[in-house]
Protein backbone atom coordinates (compact mmCIF):
# COMPACT_ATOMS: atom_id res chain seq x y z
CA UNK A 1 0.00 0.00 0.00
CA UNK A 2 1.43 3.01 -1.20
CA UNK A 3 2.52 6.18 1.21
CA UNK A 4 0.35 7.07 4.35
CA UNK A 5 -3.06 8.34 3.72
CA UNK A 6 -2.67 12.05 3.93
CA UNK A 7 -6.05 14.70 4.30
CA UNK A 8 -6.98 15.42 0.89
CA UNK A 9 -6.31 19.14 -0.15
CA UNK A 10 -8.12 20.73 -3.36
CA UNK A 11 -5.78 23.05 -4.56
CA UNK A 12 -7.13 26.19 -6.39
CA UNK A 13 -7.60 26.19 -10.18
CA UNK A 14 -6.50 29.99 -10.79
CA UNK A 15 -2.79 30.75 -10.49
CA UNK A 16 -2.22 34.40 -9.41
CA UNK A 17 -0.56 36.68 -11.56
CA UNK A 18 1.36 38.25 -8.55
CA UNK A 19 1.81 37.91 -5.04
CA UNK A 20 4.20 39.14 -2.82
CA UNK A 21 5.98 35.62 -1.77
CA UNK A 22 5.71 31.67 -3.67
CA UNK A 23 6.20 29.20 -1.16
CA UNK A 24 7.95 26.07 -3.07
CA UNK A 25 6.81 23.12 -0.72
CA UNK A 26 3.91 21.99 0.99
CA UNK A 27 5.05 20.23 3.80
CA UNK A 28 4.78 21.48 7.54
CA UNK A 29 7.56 23.81 7.34
CA UNK A 30 6.30 25.19 3.83
CA UNK A 31 2.39 25.51 5.06
CA UNK A 32 3.72 27.04 8.36
CA UNK A 33 5.38 29.57 6.67
CA UNK A 34 2.82 30.42 4.15
CA UNK A 35 0.12 30.50 6.91
CA UNK A 36 2.57 33.47 9.06
CA UNK A 37 3.24 35.29 5.82
CA UNK A 38 -0.58 35.73 4.92
CA UNK A 39 -1.68 36.61 8.68
CA UNK A 40 0.87 39.47 8.29
CA UNK A 41 -1.11 40.53 5.14
CA UNK A 42 0.89 39.42 2.97
CA UNK A 43 -0.15 38.04 -0.58
CA UNK A 44 1.01 34.43 -0.42
CA UNK A 45 1.01 31.26 -3.32
CA UNK A 46 1.70 27.89 -2.05
CA UNK A 47 3.00 25.53 -4.78
CA UNK A 48 3.17 21.72 -3.93
CA UNK A 49 4.27 19.85 -7.01
CA UNK A 50 2.00 16.64 -5.68
CA UNK A 51 -0.30 16.79 -2.70
CA UNK A 52 0.18 18.64 0.47
CA UNK A 53 2.31 16.85 3.03
CA UNK A 54 2.82 13.90 0.75
CA UNK A 55 6.05 13.08 1.12
CA UNK A 56 8.14 13.33 5.04
CA UNK A 57 5.85 15.85 6.24
CA UNK A 58 2.82 12.81 6.49
CA UNK A 59 5.81 10.09 7.19
CA UNK A 60 7.55 11.18 10.32
CA UNK A 61 6.73 9.63 13.88
CA UNK A 62 4.61 12.27 14.73
CA UNK A 63 6.52 13.23 18.28
CA UNK A 64 6.61 16.81 19.28
CA UNK A 65 9.61 17.08 21.71
CA UNK A 66 12.17 18.97 22.99
CA UNK A 67 14.10 16.55 24.69
CA UNK A 68 17.50 15.46 23.41
CA UNK A 69 17.50 18.14 20.98
CA UNK A 70 21.09 20.25 19.59
CA UNK A 71 21.07 22.47 22.09
CA UNK A 72 21.13 25.39 19.13
CA UNK A 73 17.81 24.02 17.91
CA UNK A 74 16.24 24.37 21.72
CA UNK A 75 14.84 28.34 21.64
CA UNK A 76 13.32 27.15 18.60
CA UNK A 77 11.55 24.31 19.55
CA UNK A 78 10.55 26.57 22.58
CA UNK A 79 8.59 28.62 20.45
CA UNK A 80 6.92 25.68 18.89
CA UNK A 81 5.87 24.30 22.27
CA UNK A 82 4.01 27.51 22.39
CA UNK A 83 2.48 27.38 19.09
CA UNK A 84 1.13 23.82 18.97
CA UNK A 85 -1.59 23.82 21.62
CA UNK A 86 -2.96 26.75 19.76
CA UNK A 87 -3.04 24.94 16.46
CA UNK A 88 -6.37 23.26 16.93
CA UNK A 89 -8.05 27.13 17.10
CA UNK A 90 -6.86 28.69 14.90
CA UNK A 91 -6.39 26.43 11.76
CA UNK A 92 -10.18 25.58 12.46
CA UNK A 93 -8.94 21.81 11.84
CA UNK A 94 -7.64 19.43 14.09
CA UNK A 95 -4.02 18.53 13.66
CA UNK A 96 -4.26 15.55 16.38
CA UNK A 97 -1.58 17.86 19.17
CA UNK A 98 -1.86 15.71 22.38
CA UNK A 99 0.89 17.20 25.23
CA UNK A 100 1.18 13.36 26.74
CA UNK A 101 5.23 12.94 27.08
CA UNK A 102 7.74 11.22 25.92
CA UNK A 103 10.16 9.37 27.42
CA UNK A 104 13.80 8.61 26.49
CA UNK A 105 15.63 5.13 27.92
CA UNK A 106 18.96 5.61 29.59
CA UNK A 107 20.72 2.30 29.50
CA UNK A 108 24.46 3.22 30.43
CA UNK A 109 25.97 5.67 33.16
CA UNK A 110 26.99 8.37 29.91
CA UNK A 111 23.13 8.46 29.06
CA UNK A 112 22.09 8.95 32.49
CA UNK A 113 24.52 11.77 32.11
CA UNK A 114 23.29 13.35 29.03
CA UNK A 115 19.81 13.00 30.59
CA UNK A 116 20.87 15.00 33.70
CA UNK A 117 22.34 17.78 31.10
CA UNK A 118 19.21 17.37 29.02
CA UNK A 119 17.14 17.96 32.41
CA UNK A 120 18.95 20.95 32.68
CA UNK A 121 18.96 22.51 29.39
CA UNK A 122 15.43 22.83 29.73
CA UNK A 123 14.90 23.89 32.83
CA UNK A 124 16.36 27.35 31.92
CA UNK A 125 13.10 27.08 29.35
CA UNK A 126 11.18 26.74 32.30
CA UNK A 127 10.41 23.06 31.15
CA UNK A 128 10.67 20.47 33.64
CA UNK A 129 12.28 17.33 32.63
CA UNK A 130 13.32 14.51 35.17
CA UNK A 131 15.20 11.17 34.85
CA UNK A 132 12.53 8.66 36.30
CA UNK A 133 13.73 5.35 37.84
CA UNK A 134 12.36 2.22 39.38
CA UNK A 135 8.43 2.43 40.23
CA UNK A 136 8.14 6.34 39.02
CA UNK A 137 9.00 4.48 35.70
CA UNK A 138 6.02 2.23 36.11
CA UNK A 139 4.07 4.75 37.38
CA UNK A 140 4.37 6.96 33.85
CA UNK A 141 5.02 3.48 31.52
CA UNK A 142 3.10 0.66 33.03
CA UNK A 143 4.03 -2.55 31.35
CA UNK A 144 7.66 -1.40 30.49
CA UNK A 145 9.74 -4.33 30.66
CA UNK A 146 13.14 -3.01 28.87
CA UNK A 147 15.93 -3.44 31.80
CA UNK A 148 17.85 0.11 32.08
CA UNK A 149 19.10 2.73 34.82
CA UNK A 150 16.70 5.32 34.07
CA UNK A 151 13.96 7.26 31.75
CA UNK A 152 14.14 11.26 30.80
CA UNK A 153 10.47 12.10 30.88
CA UNK A 154 9.21 15.24 29.47
CA UNK A 155 6.08 16.53 30.42
CA UNK A 156 5.80 19.01 27.89
CA UNK A 157 6.62 16.72 25.05
CA UNK A 158 3.49 15.27 22.94
CA UNK A 159 2.38 14.09 19.80
CA UNK A 160 0.70 15.36 16.44
CA UNK A 161 -1.17 13.41 13.20
CA UNK A 162 1.51 14.15 10.60
CA UNK A 163 -1.42 13.34 7.91
CA UNK A 164 -3.52 15.91 9.63
CA UNK A 165 -1.04 18.86 10.32
CA UNK A 166 0.11 19.80 7.36
CA UNK A 167 -2.93 19.93 5.37
CA UNK A 168 -4.75 21.65 8.13
CA UNK A 169 -2.30 24.19 8.49
CA UNK A 170 -1.87 24.60 4.70
CA UNK A 171 -6.13 25.16 4.59
CA UNK A 172 -5.93 27.83 7.10
CA UNK A 173 -3.14 29.91 5.08
CA UNK A 174 -5.84 29.49 2.11
CA UNK A 175 -8.49 30.70 4.69
CA UNK A 176 -6.74 34.10 5.17
CA UNK A 177 -6.22 34.33 1.52
CA UNK A 178 -3.28 32.63 0.28
CA UNK A 179 -3.28 30.73 -3.01
CA UNK A 180 -3.00 26.92 -2.53
CA UNK A 181 -1.76 25.06 -5.76
CA UNK A 182 -1.45 21.41 -5.61
CA UNK A 183 0.04 19.42 -8.76
CA UNK A 184 2.23 22.67 -9.34
CA UNK A 185 5.57 22.01 -9.72
CA UNK A 186 7.83 25.46 -9.58
CA UNK A 187 10.69 25.18 -12.15
CA UNK A 188 12.72 27.63 -11.14
CA UNK A 189 13.37 31.79 -10.53
CA UNK A 190 13.19 34.37 -12.84
CA UNK A 191 15.33 38.00 -11.95
CA UNK A 192 15.42 41.45 -12.60
CA UNK A 193 18.44 43.90 -11.00
CA UNK A 194 19.96 40.64 -9.93
CA UNK A 195 16.99 40.08 -7.20
CA UNK A 196 14.28 37.55 -7.41
CA UNK A 197 11.54 38.73 -9.60
CA UNK A 198 9.18 35.54 -10.44
CA UNK A 199 8.74 31.86 -9.66
CA UNK A 200 8.07 30.16 -13.01
CA UNK A 201 5.72 27.43 -12.07
CA UNK A 202 4.43 24.53 -14.80
CA UNK A 203 1.66 26.21 -14.91
CA UNK A 204 2.87 29.65 -15.69
CA UNK A 205 4.80 32.18 -14.09
CA UNK A 206 4.11 33.75 -10.54
CA UNK A 207 5.57 37.89 -10.27
CA UNK A 208 6.62 38.20 -6.70
CA UNK A 209 9.19 39.69 -4.36
CA UNK A 210 10.70 36.37 -2.77
CA UNK A 211 10.45 33.08 -3.23
CA UNK A 212 11.30 30.67 0.19
CA UNK A 213 12.07 27.25 -0.62
CA UNK A 214 10.78 24.47 2.05
CA UNK A 215 11.13 21.40 -0.63
CA UNK A 216 12.75 18.95 2.26
CA UNK A 217 14.65 16.43 0.04
CA UNK A 218 14.47 18.20 -3.12
CA UNK A 219 16.08 21.37 -2.09
CA UNK A 220 19.50 20.35 -3.08
CA UNK A 221 18.72 19.75 -6.58
CA UNK A 222 16.36 22.59 -7.01
CA UNK A 223 19.05 25.11 -5.35
CA UNK A 224 21.86 23.85 -7.74
CA UNK A 225 19.54 24.81 -10.93
CA UNK A 226 20.04 28.39 -9.98
CA UNK A 227 23.79 27.65 -8.86
CA UNK A 228 23.58 27.41 -5.15
CA UNK A 229 25.43 24.95 -2.98
CA UNK A 230 23.10 23.91 -0.40
CA UNK A 231 24.81 20.64 1.16
CA UNK A 232 21.97 18.18 1.58
CA UNK A 233 21.72 14.57 1.68
CA UNK A 234 19.04 11.90 1.65
CA UNK A 235 18.50 9.25 4.52
CA UNK A 236 15.43 6.64 4.92
CA UNK A 237 13.94 5.95 7.94
CA UNK A 238 11.04 2.74 7.71
CA UNK A 239 7.67 3.08 9.94
CA UNK A 240 4.52 1.52 10.58
CA UNK A 241 1.61 1.78 12.07
CA UNK A 242 -0.55 -0.62 14.01
CA UNK A 243 -4.80 -1.60 14.22
CA UNK A 244 -6.48 0.02 16.97
CA UNK A 245 -5.08 -1.44 20.31
CA UNK A 246 -6.58 -1.72 23.75
CA UNK A 247 -3.98 -0.87 26.87
CA UNK A 248 -1.71 0.31 25.09
CA UNK A 249 0.99 3.11 26.88
CA UNK A 250 -0.09 7.00 26.30
CA UNK A 251 2.69 8.12 26.92
CA UNK A 252 5.65 8.04 23.71
CA UNK A 253 8.96 6.16 24.01
CA UNK A 254 12.37 6.07 22.61
CA UNK A 255 15.15 2.82 23.09
CA UNK A 256 17.72 2.35 20.09
CA UNK A 257 15.85 -0.03 18.62
CA UNK A 258 11.96 1.02 18.64
CA UNK A 259 9.76 4.19 19.70
CA UNK A 260 6.35 4.35 19.40
CA UNK A 261 3.23 6.82 20.54
CA UNK A 262 -0.24 6.28 20.58
CA UNK A 263 -2.29 7.26 17.24
CA UNK A 264 -5.04 8.91 17.14
CA UNK A 265 -6.96 6.16 15.90
CA UNK A 266 -6.04 3.92 18.97
CA UNK A 267 -3.76 2.14 17.14
CA UNK A 268 0.42 3.04 17.40
CA UNK A 269 3.46 4.30 15.65
CA UNK A 270 6.24 2.41 15.50
CA UNK A 271 9.70 2.59 14.10
CA UNK A 272 13.47 1.76 14.91
CA UNK A 273 14.88 4.40 17.49
CA UNK A 274 18.00 4.75 15.55
CA UNK A 275 18.10 2.94 12.46
CA UNK A 276 18.28 4.77 9.05
CA UNK A 277 19.36 3.69 5.49
CA UNK A 278 21.58 5.79 3.33
CA UNK A 279 21.59 4.95 -0.67
CA UNK A 280 25.06 5.93 -2.07
CA UNK A 281 23.75 8.16 -4.82
CA UNK A 282 26.32 10.67 -7.03
CA UNK A 283 25.64 13.51 -4.02
CA UNK A 284 27.49 11.69 -1.65
CA UNK A 285 31.14 11.44 -3.72
CA UNK A 286 30.08 15.50 -3.94
CA UNK A 287 29.68 15.70 -0.43
CA UNK A 288 31.66 13.08 0.91
CA UNK A 289 34.27 14.96 2.96
CA UNK A 290 31.70 17.86 4.16
CA UNK A 291 29.43 14.79 5.62
CA UNK A 292 32.27 13.08 7.05
CA UNK A 293 32.24 14.08 10.55
CA UNK A 294 28.32 13.19 10.50
CA UNK A 295 29.09 9.84 8.27
CA UNK A 296 31.66 9.22 12.38
CA UNK A 297 29.01 10.83 14.79
CA UNK A 298 26.26 8.20 13.36
CA UNK A 299 27.87 5.01 11.83
CA UNK A 300 26.56 2.96 14.40
CA UNK A 301 22.81 3.66 13.09
CA UNK A 302 23.65 4.18 9.33
CA UNK A 303 23.30 1.79 7.20
CA UNK A 304 24.61 2.67 3.50
CA UNK A 305 23.75 0.94 0.40
CA UNK A 306 24.10 0.94 -3.36
CA UNK A 307 21.09 0.51 -5.33
CA UNK A 308 18.49 1.68 -7.75
CA UNK A 309 18.85 5.17 -6.27
CA UNK A 310 21.93 5.54 -7.70
CA UNK A 311 20.77 5.22 -11.08
CA UNK A 312 17.55 7.49 -10.73
CA UNK A 313 19.61 10.27 -9.16
CA UNK A 314 22.29 10.04 -11.86
CA UNK A 315 19.86 10.24 -14.41
CA UNK A 316 18.63 13.84 -12.93
CA UNK A 317 19.06 16.86 -15.13
CA UNK A 318 21.44 19.24 -12.81
CA UNK A 319 20.75 22.10 -14.78
CA UNK A 320 17.42 22.70 -17.01
CA UNK A 321 15.48 25.31 -18.74
CA UNK A 322 12.33 26.67 -17.03
CA UNK A 323 10.19 25.93 -20.25
CA UNK A 324 10.55 22.30 -20.12
CA UNK A 325 9.46 19.03 -17.56
CA UNK A 326 11.69 18.98 -14.87
CA UNK A 327 12.58 16.56 -11.95
CA UNK A 328 9.81 17.81 -9.82
CA UNK A 329 7.43 17.11 -12.29
CA UNK A 330 9.24 13.70 -13.47
CA UNK A 331 8.25 12.70 -9.50
CA UNK A 332 5.27 14.33 -7.61
CA UNK A 333 5.77 12.11 -4.55
CA UNK A 334 8.81 10.04 -3.07
CA UNK A 335 7.14 7.09 -2.02
CA UNK A 336 10.31 4.72 -1.31
CA UNK A 337 10.18 0.89 -0.48
CA UNK A 338 9.99 0.27 3.66
CA UNK A 339 12.76 -1.88 4.42
CA UNK A 340 10.85 -5.24 5.47
CA UNK A 341 13.12 -6.91 8.10
CA UNK A 342 13.18 -3.56 9.77
CA UNK A 343 9.22 -3.44 10.50
CA UNK A 344 9.54 -7.44 11.51
CA UNK A 345 12.33 -7.37 13.88
CA UNK A 346 11.08 -3.64 15.42
CA UNK A 347 7.73 -5.25 16.20
CA UNK A 348 9.68 -7.93 17.56
CA UNK A 349 11.41 -5.70 20.11
CA UNK A 350 8.23 -3.78 20.58
CA UNK A 351 6.59 -6.77 22.24
CA UNK A 352 9.70 -7.55 23.80
CA UNK A 353 10.37 -4.30 25.45
CA UNK A 354 6.33 -3.56 26.09
CA UNK A 355 3.89 -6.79 26.14
CA UNK A 356 1.32 -5.32 25.10
CA UNK A 357 2.44 -5.32 21.48
CA UNK A 358 2.37 -8.84 21.17
CA UNK A 359 -1.02 -8.35 20.41
CA UNK A 360 -0.36 -5.79 17.71
CA UNK A 361 -1.22 -5.69 13.75
CA UNK A 362 0.75 -3.94 11.32
CA UNK A 363 -2.13 -1.99 9.39
CA UNK A 364 -0.37 0.10 7.17
CA UNK A 365 4.11 0.53 6.84
CA UNK A 366 5.81 2.87 4.64
CA UNK A 367 9.10 4.95 4.56
CA UNK A 368 10.13 8.70 3.55
CA UNK A 369 13.53 10.48 2.41
CA UNK A 370 14.99 12.61 5.47
CA UNK A 371 16.64 15.69 4.21
CA UNK A 372 19.80 15.95 6.58
CA UNK A 373 22.75 18.42 6.79
CA UNK A 374 26.11 18.07 7.59
CA UNK A 375 25.79 19.14 11.29
CA UNK A 376 22.14 17.88 11.25
CA UNK A 377 20.42 21.89 12.11
CA UNK A 378 18.09 23.13 9.38
CA UNK A 379 18.72 25.76 7.01
CA UNK A 380 16.37 29.12 7.95
CA UNK A 381 18.06 31.67 5.94
CA UNK A 382 18.26 34.39 3.19
CA UNK A 383 20.34 33.40 0.07
CA UNK A 384 22.90 36.02 -0.15
CA UNK A 385 24.22 35.60 -3.59
CA UNK A 386 20.36 36.01 -4.76
CA UNK A 387 18.40 38.74 -3.07
CA UNK A 388 14.66 37.59 -2.15
CA UNK A 389 15.33 33.93 -2.37
CA UNK A 390 15.55 32.21 0.97
CA UNK A 391 15.62 28.08 1.99
CA UNK A 392 14.29 26.64 4.94
CA UNK A 393 15.27 23.02 4.52
CA UNK A 394 18.02 20.44 6.09
CA UNK A 395 15.39 19.51 9.28
CA UNK A 396 17.60 16.33 9.40
CA UNK A 397 14.58 14.12 11.02
CA UNK A 398 13.41 16.86 13.46
CA UNK A 399 11.61 19.31 11.62
CA UNK A 400 8.06 17.88 12.16
CA UNK A 401 7.32 19.37 16.01
CA UNK A 402 9.59 22.30 14.97
CA UNK A 403 7.52 22.95 11.49
CA UNK A 404 5.30 25.35 12.74
CA UNK A 405 8.45 27.69 14.42
CA UNK A 406 10.55 27.13 11.63
CA UNK A 407 7.55 28.97 9.66
CA UNK A 408 7.25 31.69 12.02
CA UNK A 409 10.99 32.20 11.62
CA UNK A 410 11.03 31.82 8.18
CA UNK A 411 8.11 34.41 7.88
CA UNK A 412 9.89 36.80 9.65
CA UNK A 413 12.94 36.58 7.87
CA UNK A 414 11.34 36.72 4.80
CA UNK A 415 8.80 40.24 6.21
CA UNK A 416 11.58 41.85 7.81
CA UNK A 417 9.89 41.50 11.20
CA UNK A 418 12.10 40.77 14.48
CA UNK A 419 12.64 37.50 14.77
CA UNK A 420 11.49 35.22 17.12
CA UNK A 421 14.89 33.33 17.84
CA UNK A 422 17.99 34.68 17.04
CA UNK A 423 18.46 32.81 13.13
CA UNK A 424 22.37 32.85 12.97
CA UNK A 425 22.70 29.11 13.72
CA UNK A 426 20.87 28.47 10.94
CA UNK A 427 22.10 30.51 8.02
CA UNK A 428 23.25 28.59 5.03
CA UNK A 429 26.49 30.35 4.61
CA UNK A 430 28.08 28.44 7.83
CA UNK A 431 29.08 25.91 5.55
CA UNK A 432 30.88 28.51 3.33
CA UNK A 433 32.20 30.90 5.76
CA UNK A 434 34.58 28.64 7.78
CA UNK A 435 32.26 27.89 10.63
CA UNK A 436 33.81 23.60 12.53
CA UNK A 437 30.74 21.77 11.48
CA UNK A 438 29.70 20.49 14.86
CA UNK A 439 27.18 17.62 15.41
CA UNK A 440 25.38 18.06 19.15
CA UNK A 441 22.73 15.77 20.02
CA UNK A 442 19.53 14.75 18.23
CA UNK A 443 17.72 11.38 18.07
Amino acid sequence: MPGPRVVSVQGDDALPSRVDVVVVGGGIVGASTALELAERGLAVALCEKGEIGGEQSSRNWGWVRITRRDPRELPLMAEALRIWPDLHSRTGRDPGYRRTGIGFACHSDADLEAAERSCEQLGAFQLKSDVLRGSDIAEHLPGLREPGKGVQFTPADGRAEPQMAAPAIAEAARDRGASLLTGCAVRGIETAGGRVSAAVTERGAIACDAVVLAGGAWSRLFSGNLGIDLPQLKVMNTVMRTHPLANGPEVAYWTREVAFRKRQDGGYTIANGSLNYADIVPDSFRLAVTFLPALIYQWRDLRLRLGGRFLVEAGYARKWSLDAPTPFEHTRILDPEPHRRTIASTLAKAAEIAPVFAGARVAQSWAGLIDVTPDALPVISPVDALPGFHIATGFSGHGFGIGPAAGRLMAEIVSGASPCVDPHDFRLSRFSDGTKIVIDGGI
